[in-house]
């Protein structure tokens, strides 16, 4: 029943009528999303990351070197980056929230290019899928965006769960997990992804008339870290970093700012930290291989001169970094994404632009390059200007939220940060130089930190009589900020009051 329904959309994709002479000239899009991966990659200088072929990619385009999501959880991230609008604008700020039930009359990022007369198609995670149990399913997908979703499933999850190794028994998605197998790239889920997209390229380039936007989302590296053995291989156990000096440095962070941690992350010793860093890494060099593949096939095809690439995350991640490991923090690691836009024509090839930008950007970006039309709410800023010149400042800053606590999402949330007492936000300003963060508008704890001096953000300056000037401006900066993801007046979502809406006060 699959095949045949993937041959009849095939057909009519194929074999459609309508398109004008003016759809062929417009350019394809190809995006490529990973799943937790945090910017361990060669091209963004880690040391031991071996990406080839997100490297080359970068070199391609215009990579992004302060790029952030709008919120470090997959579900409010995705519905965010699909929606051009902050998670306080969409509504959804947990995991098992989709944006049809929030803000249902607005358009997604595939739709408008549905739309607009482009084939629209995904294979795997796009919006939010439970990993990995909802891999081979539509997961929280929302079918008005495309005309074509492919889900296959690999080995990873049909077979090997029971050889996974996990820090809570029969549990991988939300917890420290990992394993090398001993199958084939093309057995795992990304591996036939990837064969997917070749076998969807190779249609589109036979259907010159009408332009294409297809979508790959890689479950990799999201746990349980899972690819073959010889992607482990290239990470020596031995040779994996241990994060010192944890205790001194939490001392000056608020409770807040390290409610991510879990629990089970007790159990951790220093070589089963090794351990996940290595798989953390294999899973990482294991979807590059897959990106490359589908990205060879573009060549291969003949597309890419005609075709913008975009490859990002959903999130950052945490690899032992100030004692957490995985997302929802406010912390560099967690924030930041991986954003590289190749644009032929328009994007200077290795360029690296170096003011921040968010998730929110994508949107009016890729719109204004295809010629496609915005919906009027979207409230990011477009990156052309950026890609022609890198050196470019645009909006010059970026903001990423998180919540903490109970109340109405407390069921919601699907990692195991604390939520004792009321629920509050915490609001994370990136600017070139600082980041600023205020838990509950500053009633919850403060952090300040200064990336010219320290890029790892080990000393918090909020306290720092001598950065008073500083915190004030940022904090009056910040809260202006933050009252932009807002939807503007007649535009809320409709769901119920008091659900979403942070408690951020007028400076």
């Amino acid at each position: 029943m699959t095949n045949r329904l993937i041959l009849t959309l095939a057909a009519l994709y194929l074999f459609g009528t309508g398109a004008s002479a003016a759809d062929a000239k417009r350019p394809n899009v190809l995006f490529l999303i990973s799943d937790d991966l945090n910017n361990m990659l060669g091209c963004y200088g880690d040391p031991l990351a071996k990406t080839p072929h997100i490297d080359r990619l970068a070199a391609r385009g215009v990579r992004f070197d302060r790029a952030y999501c709008s919120f470090p959880l997959c579900g409010p991230s995705r519905n965010s980056l699909l929606t051009g609008l902050y998670p306080n604008s969409t509504g959804i700020l947990a995991n098992q929230q989709i944006f049809r039930q929030t803000i249902p009359s607005q358009p997604s990022l595939p739709q408008v290019f549905r739309n607009a007369g482009y084939f629209a198609a995904r294979i795997g995670k796009l919006y939010h899928y439970n990993v990995p149990k909802s891999i081979g399913t539509n997961g929280h997908d929302d079918p008005g965006s495309w005309e074509m979703e492919l889900n296959p499933a690999g080995v990873d999850r049909l077979e090997e769960e029971p050889h996974i190794v996990t820090l809570l028994p029969g549990q991988f998605g939300g917890t420290l997990s990992w394993y090398a197998s001993p199958k084939s790239d093309q057995q795992h889920t990304d591996g036939l992804m990837a064969e997917d997209a070749e076998w969807v390229l190779e249609r589109c380039a036979k259907r010159t008339d009408r332009p294409f936007f297809l979508a790959v989302g890689f479950f990799r590296p999201h746990t349980p870290y899972v690819s073959p053995k010889s992607y482990f291989d290239l990470y020596p156990e031995q040779d994996m970093p241990v994060v010192q000096g944890v205790k001194a440095d939490q001392a000056d962070i608020p409770p807040a700012g390290l409610g991510s941690y879990k629990q089970e992350q007790d159990k951790l010793t220093d070589d089963l930290r090794r351990q996940c860093r290595q798989a953390y890494y294999a899973s990482i060099s294991f979807m590059d291989a897959q990106v490359g593949r589908v990205v060879d096939a573009l060549d291969r095809l003949g597309l890419s001169d005609n075709t913008l690439i975009v490859f990002t995350s959903d999130h950052g991640y945490h690899m032992g970094e100030h004692g957490l490991w995985q997302k929802m923090s406010l912390f560099e690691e967690s924030a930041r994404v991986p954003m590289l836009i190749v644009a032929p024509g328009v994007a200077t090839k290795g360029g690296a632009a170096k003011s921040p930008v968010s998730h929110v950007d994508l949107f009016p970006t890729l719109a204004e390059l295809c010629g496609v039309k915005t919906p009027a709410n979207v409230q990011g800023q477009s990156l052309v200007p950026m890609l022609r010149d890198p050196n470019v400042t645009g909006r010059g800053w970026a903001i990423t939220q998180v919540s903490r606590g109970g109340g109405p999402l407390r069921a919601a949330v699907t990692t195991n940060v604390s939520s004792e007492g009321p629920r509050f936000f915490g609001y994370s300003l990136r600017t070139p130089r600082w980041r600023y963060t205020e838990w509950d508008e500053g009633r919850k704890g403060r952090e300040l930190y200064d990336h010219d001096a320290d890029p790892r953000e080990l000393t918090n300056l909020a306290d720092n009589i001598a950065h008073a000037k500083t915190v004030a401006g940022l904090s009056q900066q910040l809260r202006a900020a933050a009252k932009t993801t807002f939807p503007p007046s007649g535009q809320t979502p409709e769901i119920q009051p008091g659900l979403w809406a942070p408690n951020l006060t007028e400076p």
